[in-house]
């Protein structure tokens, strides 16, 4: 939990931390309950909750305590006090989904990207799905913050622009950011799948959650969100976490990169996928069109079903992320690994029963802390559900920048 400061000119920082503490409380807070939890003085928090109460962010939500005193107010998230619009795109589903400032997805919506798809047709198609989105509901369209996008990286951070993603064909320096907000008329943050997917946990984790961990995101390819401190770590040019060529088996596969056994060729779907049909555990026309999705899915059931060949895949597989996030594990001493993303679900139950006891094979630090190893909370949608959350971190979240002085 941050604390506030009560040097001056800190109202920005003050005012997002106390929000940030009333939205990570179940039942609320009272002003005194915010003054012990956050530090700041009993006349800053007071301002501070006027002017939250007035911009209609939070609401007072009853009276606390049965002894003896004056009986507390208690202070709650007003979740339609602001909303954001998340867009996860994936290079196979496109999700779009309208979420509240408790982080309530009210309206949703998912569709398949056709191969090949232009990256125009691919904007006016997200644009046309958060006009039906709007539509839809009867929210003021002046407390929406605007649109958190979140495809596959590398991203240009600066102009919000797409730059060669692995698996989406034809996005050299695309101008999402700008293109899209120019289609809607509303704006537009851009950042990675892997990012997005970090900030959803941070926000979903409750007043509880770990304050350092790595997010394992396995969509159509695999990458990491890291988290130190209770912040996401985003690097120099906003692409941290990028795993895809850590060497997790040197005997493994070729690699584009010219190595053997990254993990873009040894632990992604579509290399299982590959090596199920190569091993004719899966027929290759038995998954329509090639869909990575469908093929992962049915190497799942068939290695449920006792197929011996489908559960030594998947075991070896397992082992091999393991590898993967014991470095990074390692490298950063954190104390919790979470796995998500669109193609995490039919993996989960085989996963979690092998990576534990693999990574503490691997782990530096094993008899010194434990690692938990455990799923994400909140679903499949969890990177845009995390777009959603960075059009409100933008703007509320009590983020290490928002300390900063000016000259």
């Amino acid at each position: 939990m941050r604390r506030g400061t009560n040097l001056p000119r800190m109202g920005d920082f003050n005012q997002s931390v106390i929000l940030d503490a009333i939205r990570r409380s179940s039942d609320g807070l009272s002003r005194v309950e915010l003054v012990d939890l956050i530090g700041l003085s009993p006349q800053a928090v007071s301002n501070i909750t006027r002017r939250l109460l007035a911009e209609e962010l939070i609401v007072e939500a009853g009276k606390s305590g049965s002894g003896p005193g004056k009986p507390r107010t208690i202070l709650r998230i007003n979740p339609s006090g602001r909303y954001a619009i998340g867009v996860h795109l994936d290079p196979a589903l496109m999700t779009v989904l309208l979420m509240d400032l408790m982080g309530v997805v009210l309206h949703r919506k998912v569709r398949e990207i056709p191969q090949r798809t232009e990256p125009g047709g691919i904007i006016d198609a997200i644009a046309g799905e958060v006009s039906a989105l709007l539509a839809e509901s009867s929210v003021d369209p002046a407390r929406i913050e605007g649109i958190g996008v979140a495809p596959p990286g590398p991203i240009d951070q600066p102009t919000g622009a797409v730059v060669d993603p692995p698996l989406l064909l034809g996005w050299h320096r695309v101008p999402l950011r700008d293109a899209l907000a120019e289609a809607t008329g509303m704006p537009v943050l851009v950042e990675k799948d892997v990012i997005a997917a970090a900030v959803a946990e941070i926000w979903g984790g409750g007043r509880e959650s770990t304050e350092s961990f790595v997010f394992v995101y396995i969509g159509t390819g695999i990458g990491s969100g890291i988290v130190m401190g209770g912040e996401v770590i985003r690097g120099t040019s906003g692409n941290a976490g990028e795993i895809g060529h850590i060497v997790t088996d040197c005997n493994g596969p070729e690699c584009a990169c010219g190595m053997r056994g990254c993990i873009a060729v040894t632990c992604d779907p579509q290399s299982l996928v590959l090596e199920a049909e190569r091993l004719g555990v899966l027929n290759e026309e038995r998954h329509r069109n090639g869909d990575v999705a469908d093929g992962l899915l049915q190497l799942c059931t068939a290695a449920d079903q006792g197929n011996d060949l489908a559960v030594e895949i998947l075991n070896r597989a397992a082992v091999r992320t393991a590898r993967a996030v014991s470095v990074l594990a390692n490298a950063l001493d954190v104390d919790r690994v979470v796995f998500g993303g669109p193609f995490w679900e039919p993996l989960a139950s085989r996963y979690l029963e092998v990576v534990p006891s693999s990574l503490l094979g691997f782990r530096a630090a094993r008899s010194i802390h434990p690692v938990e190893v455990v799923s994400t909370g909140i679903g499949d949608d969890v990177a845009a559900v995390g777009a959603a959350c960075l059009m409100l971190e933008r703007t509320l979240g009590p983020r290490a920048e928002r300390l900063m002085l000016a000259r």
